[in-house]
């Protein structure tokens, strides 16, 4: 028995946030919106997915941002990303190099906190 894979990610947002989760995820990333299933749309939230890449959003009463716990997406071009953000008015914040990797992080506009990285 092994795990294999990811199979999506979700992270929280507050109600009645959609379309800045949009802006956000589909407008800035360019991570594609998808249809949720009928039987969960009215949960509110958004789903984004492009190929093995699934991140979820969904709503969370009482909702606290994530500010440690991340997910980490990779991107081709780190530097153009990061100048599309900051165009946007997100603020971008280096850590600690990692080999292989140039990364930065982002917090959605929820306050999630979101790694971006770019293999050398």
């Amino acid at each position: 028995m092994a795990i294999t894979g990811i199979e999506h990610i979700q992270l929280a947002m507050p109600a009645g946030e959609e379309q800045a989760a949009r802006a956000f995820y589909d407008g800035l990333l360019g991570i594609p919106e998808v249809p949720k299933p009928a039987s969960l749309a009215g949960r509110g939230g958004c789903w984004f997915e492009t190929g093995s890449v699934r991140l979820h959003l969904g709503v969370e009463q009482n909702f606290s941002p994530a500010k440690k716990a991340h997910p980490a997406l990779l991107t081709d071009n780190l530097a153009a990303l990061v100048h599309a953000l900051e165009a946007a008015g997100y603020a971008i914040a280096e850590d600690q190099p990692l080999e292989k990797y140039d990364r930065r992080f982002v917090h959605d506009p929820f306050g999630n906190r979101i790694e971006l990285m770019q293999p050398r």
